[in-house]
């Protein structure tokens, strides 16, 4: 097995690294939380990884997400995500698509995927995203942050647990969240864990959400 894997060994067992290189996820964004998933997953040994997104890095970027720096402002980010992943690992197959996911096509991108991960900052396309997980029949890892608070759960093809908690939704635009640095390196990492843990089948937040305080590090799982 590659020496850069030996301290994953007792956490994961040889076989379960050995497993995990045999499995694909699908990163829905790549930017504050879609990073942060993209390198945990890259660095534990995924054997293939897609990264999805259709923005480009710009300077408000630079205080949250992690493959953003001062050099490569205006660099599009599914393709900078796949750059720098093979300078950590050239073992994982990477995929960069530059392109916004909607409906038209959401089964073509997520299709052939053990998993998809949720790093999106928009309710009406994460609720696209589930339906369109629910008809390719692949669990879904959610993750969201505002501020100091961030959710994550993991939703198994038809379930509808991203309809239940969104359903009646409505965004105000002229509300801007605010993100700080540590909000999705908390949120992604455990993102990351609940996508391997259900890739190896171990036990995962199985219509759960998980609710994160940072401020008053509160947390709390909600049983739908």
């Amino acid at each position: 097995m590659n020496k850069r894997y030996t301290r994953n060994i007792g956490t994961l067992s040889e076989e379960e690294q050995l497993k995990l290189a045999e499995k694909s996820a699908c990163v829905i964004g790549c930017g504050g939380l879609g990073g942060g998933v993209i390198e945990n997953l890259t660095r534990m040994g995924i054997g293939r990884l897609t990264v999805v997104d259709c923005d480009t890095f710009e300077e408000t970027n630079l205080n949250r997400q992690v493959l953003s720096n001062q050099d490569n402002l205006g660099h599009a980010k599914a393709i900078e995500a796949k750059i720098q992943m093979k300078t950590i690992n050239e073992d994982v197959e990477i995929f960069s698509i530059q392109a916004r996911f909607e409906e038209d096509n959401a089964a073509d991108i997520i299709r052939g995927h053990d998993v998809v991960i949720d790093a999106l900052d928009s309710v009406p396309t994460r609720l696209v995203l589930e339906d369109a997980c629910a008809a390719e029949n692949i669990p879904l890892v959610h993750g969201a942050i505002d501020g100091w608070n961030g959710e994550v759960a993991v939703v198994m093809p038809g379930s509808q647990l991203l309809h239940e908690i969104y359903g009646s939704w409505e965004e105000d635009p002229t509300v801007k969240g605010s993100n700080p640095s540590f909000s999705p390196a908390v949120v992604s990492a455990i993102e990351a864990a609940e996508a391997i843990k259900l890739l190896l089948g171990k036990e995962y937040l199985d219509g759960k959400l998980l609710t994160i305080d940072l401020l008053n590090h509160e947390y709390e799982v909600i049983d739908f």
